[in-house]
């Protein structure tokens, strides 16, 4: 893919598949590749294995592998890849170099995960895997409130293959203005925090949204992008209503049912088991019977 396939790519549903286990706690690779299939099957064009959906962080580098290769094999033409690669930054420009000899488009840079992140070593940082892997688009993953936009553009000038930015600080005034601080028009702004803060982030300049529930529903994540695109905000308002208690179980208490819900979902509809890795943890039973309720007025 050229950057310009690329970046076309980002401004979309940008799907974060879930990592089902097995039995043995293994990663189940039928019920892997059913689900890809699925969300291929309903329109999604484009995926990030090693997400936080995918329980990147409760993954061991040979699974973070296996989840890559496993999506490359069943996406095929289908669909970009964008992986997820962090961690320390040999394991993380090993896991680009990766990514890139399997055939995958562009890689998502994690977050680093550090007590002592300066705005100078989130540079060298992102730079040191992007210039690992030139032919790669390169998104940075955002997190962080007190990063400046010119730290953006500083990286962006050194590597021109940074053509993306993930979003996830939950303050729309504040996302408006990294924007522009960093060039509105030179990246593709994924709004990260997924459809909850979709409608908000696009009226400020994202083209594109992260998205956990499309495992559950990718017929409802698409209709809110396809509301966006045409700028109806009302009838992108209604798909949030739609959505809202689930992404509220989601998102409470810090995240930590995040992943939980999602695949607590999947296990109701029969495509996984609803297993997670610790720290995640199972819902409750009164956690459980309201997801239920939620999918029951779904059109699934």
């Amino acid at each position: 893919m050229t950057f310009a396939s690329q970046r076309a790519a980002l401004a979309d549903v940008v799907a974060i598949p879930v990592t089902p286990f097995a039995a043995d706690g293994s990663i189940d690779r039928t019920a892997h590749r059913a689900l890809l299939r699925r969300l291929l099957d309903g329109g999604v064009r484009t995926l990030t294995p090693n997400g936080n959906t995918g329980e990147f962080y409760a993954l061991t580098p040979e699974e973070r592998r296996a989840v890559t290769e496993l999506t490359m094999q069943e996406a095929g033409e289908r669909a970009a890849i964008l992986v997820g690669v962090g961690h320390d930054l040999p394991t993380a420009v090993a896991a680009a170099e990766h990514a890139r000899a399997v055939g995958a488009h562009m890689v998502m840079v994690h977050q680093p995960v550090h007590p002592y992140v300066s705005e100078e070593g989130w540079v060298d940082y992102h730079r040191a895997i992007a210039e690992a892997v030139p032919e790669l688009g390169v998104v940075p993953y955002l997190r962080n409130p007190l990063l400046r936009g010119a730290r953006l553009a500083e990286l962006a000038d050194a590597c021109p293959n940074v053509i993306g930015v993930k979003y996830a600080v939950p303050d729309a005034a504040r996302f408006a203005a990294f924007a522009r601080d960093a060039g509105l028009e030179r990246f593709v702004w994924v709004a990260g925090l997924a459809e909850p803060y979709a409608p908000s982030y696009f009226s400020a300049g994202a083209t594109g949204f992260t998205s956990g529930l499309v495992n559950v529903a990718p017929h409802i994540s698409l209709n809110m992008i396809e509301a966006l695109r045409s700028g109806d905000y009302t009838a992108a308002m209604k798909v949030w209503e739609q959505i809202r208690r689930f992404e509220e179980l989601r998102a409470a208490n810090g995240s930590a049912n995040n992943v939980s819900v999602v695949k607590e979902a999947l296990a109701l509809l029969g495509l996984c088991r609803r297993d997670v890795r610790a720290p995640s943890r199972l819902l409750t039973e009164p956690e459980r019977a309201e997801v239920a309720s939620i999918l029951a007025g779904w059109s699934i």
